[in-house]
């Protein structure tokens, strides 16, 4: 069961300062998890697999004076992947661990946010150590008014077996359409760093209804058994879900998901950094659920 950063992260499981409810007090705490199934999806290349995903994370934050925020969060993950028609198989379970401390203060009219993070992501044998990353994702958002947020974002993280950083820019929105309607953008928990993105519809007021996505990129450093032994695997993928959750009370919430991984594909690199194998694969069904709990 897989750690999952998947778009699901996207359904608004933020450790952030605007996560927490205007009406607690200066210590927050939140309680995360997710779980993810995609069945057995064909390589185009030949051959099958399946993948099943699962995320805890335990999160506190501190508001201090003028709007300032000091939190830790950590995280635990696994991705259980099962291959068919290949052997030996690419890779089988891969492990992910993060720390993360967002930090949040105000910036004249603006409100900025850096989240570094570390993360370790390998397969179930391997040294953590081969497998760690870092690097931070932050950026300002400026209320426009009491309906809009928007500002930009920016990710930079190392990689596993690349000098090259992994940097990628983010739009950060806030934006109630109108009363029931909201699109935002939100943290990603677990091995995915950057935020994605949600169009969310209130059809109650504890219910709704939404639409998640995000660009999913998945390296981890590879055990010394399979086709790559102590190499690097990937996964790249575009998720889309359509969400229905009930949030209890403010800032908590349980979720059920289901939707499709688009223009999804497999690599292999060896110890070298040299290409191994690469496979695309069929658009993947997805399905699960997802909780929240703020306290």
């Amino acid at each position: 069961m897989r750690l999952i950063a998947i778009i699901l992260v996207t359904l608004a499981l933020a450790t952030t300062a605007a996560a927490q409810p205007a009406d607690r007090g200066p210590l927050f705490f939140s309680f995360d998890g997710i779980y993810s199934s995609q069945p057995d999806t064909d390589l185009k290349e030949g051959g099958s697999f399946s993948v099943d995903r699962a995320f805890l994370r335990i999160g506190g934050l501190y508001r201090g004076n003028g709007g300032t925020t000091v939190g830790l969060a950590a995280s635990r993950g696994q991705l259980d992947y099962a291959f068919g028609g290949t052997s030996p198989a690419p890779f089988t379970r891969i492990e992910n661990t993060a720390f993360s401390v967002p930090v949040g203060f105000q910036l004249g009219s603006a409100r900025a946010f850096v989240a570094p993070s570390l993360r370790y992501s390998i397969e179930g044998g391997a040294s953590m150590e081969d497998g760690r990353t870092y690097g931070a994702f932050g950026g300002v958002t400026w209320r426009v008014n009491d309906s809009l947020s928007i500002g930009p974002g920016l990710g930079v993280f190392s990689q596993i077996e690349s000098s090259d950083l992994n940097v990628f820019p983010a739009l950060l929105i806030d934006w109630d359409i109108t009363d029931r309607w909201n699109l935002s953008t939100a943290q990603a928990p677990g091995a995915t760093e950057g935020p994605g993105l949600t169009l969310t519809y209130r059809a109650a007021d504890k219910f709704s209804v939404g639409v998640a996505g995000r660009l999913e990129r998945y390296r981890f450093r590879l055990n010394g058994d399979g086709l790559a032994p102590g190499g690097v695997g990937e996964d790249e993928s575009f998720p889309l879900v359509a969400t229905f959750s009930y949030q209890p009370f403010p800032g908590s919430f349980i979720s059920a998901f289901v939707g499709a991984e688009f223009n999804g594909r497999l690599s292999l690199e060896d110890a070298n950094g040299a290409l191994v194998d690469r496979r695309e694969y069929d658009t993947a069904p997805i399905a699960g659920a997802a909780f929240r709990l703020a306290f």
